[in-house]
C-alpha cells in the first residue's frame, strides 16, 4: 500500500507513491539481491535493462517474483544516466511522486531509502543524495582513489552547480519528487557518467532544494565500469560548460545584481594586475633597473582589489543556495484539487 504524507498546512494526509529505479549493466550477479533489499515502503521497481550484456533484465524477468518490478530494455545503451531518466518518465507516466535511483551493483544500502526521501516528504527538499564523506571512521572502507577524486571532483562541482553546501557530487544514490523532475529537460540532461553531476546544475537552473543525506557504501566484489583517464577531459569540460551557463542564466539573462558586476570587474582587475607586474618584471630583468614603488603599486592594487571582489562575488553565490522547496507548495495545491475530484493517487487517506 502508498504510503502517507502529512501535510501540516491543511491538517490532512494524503497518499504518495514511491518508485525505485534501478539502471542496469552488467549487473546480472547483483541484481536480484538488490531488489530483494528493497523494502516494503516501496510501491514499484523500475529495473532499466540498458542493453546489458549479461541479459540483467533478463534475469529478472525469470527469476524475480517480486510484483512491484516492471522491466524497462532500452533499444540501445544510453548510459546511466540515460537509463535512470527513461525510469524517471516511467515512474511519471504511472502517477508516482517520488522516485529513488538505486545501483545495481549492490553498493547502496536499501533500508536507507527512508531517511533518502524523508526530507521531500517534509517540504525540506525536492532532490537528496547520499554523501559518503559525514562519516569520518567510515572513510577507511573507501579507496584511496574515490577517495582523492572525490574531493576534487565535490570542489568543481561547487562552482559548476551553485551549491555549496553539498559534496560526494557521484553518489548516486539519489531521490527526487517526480514534480520537479517533469520540468527538467530530459533531452539535454548528460547520459553517460557525468549525470549525477550534471542533474545538480539542471536542478539550480530550477531553484530546487537539494540535500546531503549521510550514508554508507559497501565495496564488495562488484566491478566498477568507470575508468577515471577516459572521463577526467570530460568532466572537466563539463564543469567548465555549467559554470558557465550557470553565471549567465542566474547573474544576466534572469537577474542582475552586484554580483553581476563583481565578477567580471575583479576578473579583468586581477588580470591587468598580473599582466601588468610580469612585463614590469621581465623589463626589469632585462635593463637592470629597479621596478619603482609606483609601477609595482600599479601592479598590486589590481591584484588585491580584483581578488576581494571575487570573494564578495563567491560569498554572494553561496549565499544564493536555494532554500525554499520547489514541489511543496504547488504540492499542496495540486493534492487539495486533486481530492476535491476525486484522483484516487491522490486521495484522502481513511
Amino acid at each position: 500500500m502508498p504510503n502517507a504524507i502529512y501535510n501540516s498546512q491543511e491538517n490532512d494526509r494524503y497518499k504518495y507513491t514511491i518508485a525505485v529505479v534501478i539502471p542496469c549493466y552488467k549487473v546480472s550477479k547483483h541484481i536480484l539481491g538488490v531488489i530483494e533489499g528493497i523494502g516494503e515502503e516501496v510501491d514499484l521497481i523500475y529495473v532499466v535493462d540498458d542493453k546489458c550484456t549479461e541479459g540483467s533484465g533478463e534475469v529478472v524477468r525469470h527469476h524475480c517474483k517480486d510484483g512491484r518490478v516492471v522491466v524497462i530494455n532500452n533499444a540501445v545503451n544510453l548510459g546511466v544516466g540515460g537509463a535512470t531518466m527513461e525510469g524517471y518518465k516511467r515512474a511519471i507516466a504511472d502517477g508516482a511522486t517520488i522516485a529513488v535511483k538505486m545501483d545495481g551493483d549492490g553498493q547502496m544500502d536499501s533500508s536507507l531509502i527512508m531517511r533518502l526521501i524523508d526530507p521531500i516528504l517534509s517540504g525540506e527538499a525536492d532532490y537528496t543524495k547520499g554523501n559518503r564523506f559525514f562519516d569520518i571512521e567510515g572513510l577507511r572502507s573507501m579507496p584511496n582513489v574515490r577517495l582523492v577524486g572525490n574531493a576534487v571532483l565535490s570542489f568543481m562541482t561547487k562552482l559548476s552547480s551553485g551549491y555549496w553546501d553539498l559534496f560526494d557530487p557521484t553518489n548516486g544514490f539519489t531521490a527526487i519528487h517526480l514534480g520537479v523532475a517533469s520540468y527538467l529537460p530530459f533531452d539535454k540532461v548528460s547520459k553517460r557518467y557525468f549525470f549525477e553531476t550534471d542533474m545538480l546544475f539542471r536542478l539550480n537552473t530550477l531553484r530546487a532544494v537539494v540535500q546531503d543525506v549521510p550514508m554508507e557504501s559497501k565495496y564488495g566484489d562488484e566491478v566498477s565500469n568507470l575508468r577515471i583517464h577516459s572521463i577526467f577531459f570530460e568532466f572537466l569540460i563539463g564543469h567548465a560548460k555549467n559554470f558557465l551557463k550557470r553565471i549567465f542564466y542566474n547573474y544576466y539573462l534572469r537577474n542582475v545584481s552586484i554580483a553581476s558586476f563583481e565578477l567580471p570587474l575583479g576578473l579583468l582587475l586581477l588580470l591587468f594586475g598580473i599582466v601588468f607586474g610580469i612585463e614590469s618584471w621581465m623589463l626589469s630583468i632585462k635593463t637592470g633597473i629597479y621596478t619603482a614603488a609606483g609601477q609595482v603599486m600599479i601592479s598590486a592594487l589590481p591584484v588585491i582589489t580584483g581578488f576581494q571582489l571575487i570573494l564578495a562575488f563567491i560569498n554572494y553565490d553561496i549565499s544564493s543556495t536555494p532554500k525554499k522547496s520547489l514541489h511543496y507548495k504547488s504540492f499542496n495545491y495540486k493534492a487539495s484539487r486533486q481530492m476535491a475530484v476525486g484522483n484516487p493517487g491522490m486521495r484522502k487517506k481513511t
